[in-house]
């Protein structure tokens, strides 16, 4: 009777919540809660249900307060599918039964680890090599591929008429682009660069929205040995300007205008306000007129379809990418012929990209995940779903559905605007096989909703940065899938967590173990090493550690769960904290969409004080003295009594870096200047 009572209050009808009882006592004589759970979705959990009838129908099943921590699975692997992925079939050929065992198996023989992934990958290279990693250099300068040459788009291009890349504007009509179309494209582009004198190494800037004809643009810059400087399409033009400036461009690819949300905002003036080098535009408004020197794409494009690609070292830069830049100048990262393995290699053994899956992952050229998409599609043979505005909307949900996307990948923030709308609730989301989720921490009750939307499939958490080309920690289609939390480090690398002492331990800032592909070796605006390794403890075991930021929990059950960033650590009443706790935890109360946390100084001197930005529901009328109220009780039941908050801001929206991060340090300046 009391499951019945919670499922009324949840929303369900009367005779439903009956029938749903009833289930679970059918249902009962499973094994393991797991077992019932899985049962259950494959049942009376549809989207239909209202969803906190699926939190009631959890939290019974597990025997779990669900507003604490989420620790159960909300997907397990079955052996018919886990026996059909390349991580099963890679785990089987080295012997090992388990993900840890294979983990630890890699581990221990890196080189033979990424000989077999170029193998299996079908990497392409014009001279092969003669170590997979150079004996005489350190693992924090590591040799790759040592005397080889390539060009990463030979592995990413073929003639084919399988499709490469699916495309739609809102409510318009797909469009398909084949792999044979795509090289023909990306030729011309290559010649072109050639024709209108660029040379090898010339680093040639790219600030347009995603779209067919810029992948083919970033493809063709490489496939001509020059170097893609990525640039968000969001940025300002002094933000233009700095990262051109930094990469030394020669030129600048654009579009006079993008297409976003019912607008025509200009995109080719902002680069002409950032005095960049000549510009190709591609055209969109009629109207639009060019600078002197500048000329369209549709003029500059070479007639000839054919091109050789240039053959390059593994270690020449093909991509420069640039960190957030919210504490000063980006950081200039440049990505290698080698660093596309990364994201190839995380795709194939973590998300399990066969040919023939459609990826799809809303995001520009100017955020690493960007090039990500490009190259884990692409070398792995399957299509780019691409979606030509702001993915809010029932029309990109029916977009994702037409498209027959297989990997749906996603920064947080999205899932709680679609939870919040509703928008996504009468799409048909079932050829999804796995959702990803990167750019900051997700809450595990918005996850579970968007794992809901597709019929319960699981959501690989994917954390890393654009100085590894991927992610160090995530999870795989092998092990139980447990809402915003990540299974394993991805194969190729490992970790340690350490304390503020620099010791070991189960909660701490990550820090990486190299060599690995993907990993940075140096950057162009800074000291590597400085940034990286200076005053790094070495291992337990005596290995050399790389330095990263993040802050992880390591869980009971081996789990991990992210934290933030360190420099997003606060102190409160004497206990470390971090943003993301503070922020998941109020996030549970009902008419907070979104939360920032920070820490201030109070004038005087003392503790710090805990102030919390909030984006609240578009149905949220309440009154901000009781709203502060009820954070607090939540704060101080299910995180510390300790923690007392001083100030609640409610504000539109948050602001956010291109990569869709919160950018705290501008909030911290904001208060700070506001109370002066």
């Amino acid at each position: 009777m009391e499951l019945e009572a919670a499922l009324q209050n949840a929303g369900v009808e009367s005779c439903e919540a009956v029938r749903l009882c009833q289930e679970v006592a059918a249902l009962s004589d499973k094994k393991s809660p797991e077992s019932l759970w899985q049962a259950l979705c494959e049942g009376s959990l549809h989207p239909a249900l209202p969803f906190t009838a699926h939190l009631v129908l959890y939290e019974y099943v597990y025997g779990q307060d669900k507003s604490k921590e989420f620790t159960a699975p909300i997907w397990l692997p079955k052996e018919a599918q886990s026996s059909r992925t390349h991580l099963q079939a890679a785990m089987k050929e080295s012997g090992v039964s388990t993900v840890v065992a294979y983990q630890q198996y890699i581990t221990e023989q890196r080189g033979a680890f990424w000989e077999q992934t170029l193998t299996r990958l079908k990497v392409v290279l014009k001279k092969p090599f003669l170590q997979i990693m150079g004996s005489e250099h350190s693992v924090d300068q590591p040799e790759w591929l040592q005397g080889a040459t390539l060009n990463i788009v030979d592995s990413c291009l073929r003639q084919s008429d399988e499709v490469a890349i699916v495309s739609a504007s809102p409510a318009g009509p797909l469009t398909t682009m084949s792999y044979r179309e795509l090289s023909a494209l990306t030729n011309r582009v290559a010649n072109g660069l050639k024709e209108a004198g660029f040379t090898p190494g010339d680093a040639i800037g790219i600030d347009m929205f995603m779209h067919a004809e810029s992948v083919a643009i970033y493809l063709g810059i490489i496939k001509a040995g020059c170097v893609a400087v990525s640039i968000a399409d969001s940025f300002a033009p002094d933000e233009i300007a700095t990262r051109l400036q930094i990469a030394n461009a020669k030129g600048i690819f654009t579009q006079d205008v993008i297409a976003r949300g019912g607008k025509m905002l200009p995109l080719y003036d902002k680069v002409i306000q950032a005095n960049a080098p000549k510009a190709i535009v591609i055209r969109y408004d009629s109207d639009s007129c060019l600078r002197d020197g500048d000329r369209w794409f549709d003029d500059f494009l070479s007639e000839n379809p054919e091109c050789e690609s240039v053959a390059c070292q593994p270690c020449e830069p093909c991509n420069i990418l640039f960190s957030s830049g919210t504490t000063g100048t980006p950081k200039a990262i440049p990505w290698t012929h080698t660093t596309p393995l990364k994201p190839a290699s995380d795709a194939y053994y973590h998300h399990d990209i066969h040919p023939g899956d459609v990826l799809a992952w809303p995001t520009n050229l100017g955020w690493m995940m960007g090039p990500w998409l490009i190259f884990a599609a692409l070398i792995n043979r399957a299509s780019i779903a691409l979606y030509g505005d702001v993915p809010v909307g029932e029309n990109f949900g029916r977009f994702v559905e037409q498209a027959g996307v297989t990997m749906l990948g996603l920064v947080p923030t999205l899932v709680a605007n679609w939870r919040n709308s509703g928008a996504m609730l009468g799409c048909d989301w079932s050829a999804i096989k796995c959702f990803s989720s990167t750019g900051e921490c997700s809450s595990p009750e918005d996850m579970m909703y968007l794992s809901m939307l597709a019929g319960y499939k699981p959501i690989l958490e994917y954390c890393g940065g654009t100085e590894i080309g991927g992610a160090y920690v995530t999870s795989t289609l092998c092990e139980p899938n447990i809402p915003s939390c990540f299974s394993t480090p991805t194969l190729g690398l490992d970790l340690v967590l350490l304390d503020e002492q620099g010791k070991e331990s189960t909660q701490g800032e990550v820090a990486l173990i190299p060599p690995s592909i993907g990993m940075s070796e140096t950057l162009l605006n800074r000291d590597h090493h400085a940034a990286y390794y200076a005053d790094m403890p070495k291992s337990a075991q005596g290995m050399i550690l790389r330095r990263h930021g993040d802050e992880l929990i390591r869980l009971e059950n081996g789990y991990y769960r992210a934290l933030g960033r360190v420099d997003d650590t606060m102190n409160l009443g004497g206990i470390k904290t971090s943003s993301a706790e503070i922020e998941r935890c109020t996030m549970t109360v009902a008419s907070v969409q979104e939360a920032a946390a920070i820490s201030v100084a109070p004038k005087g001197g003392g503790p710090s004080l805990l102030v919390l930005y909030l984006v609240l529901t578009q149905a949220a009328d309440v009154d901000t003295k009781a709203l502060h109220q009820t954070i607090q009780r939540e704060i101080a039941t299910h995180l510390n009594p300790l923690f007392k908050v001083h100030e609640c801001k409610v504000v539109d929206s948050l602001p956010r870096t291109a990569s869709n991060k919160i950018m705290r340090r501008t909030l911290r300046e904001s208060y700070e200047s506001q109370r002066q």
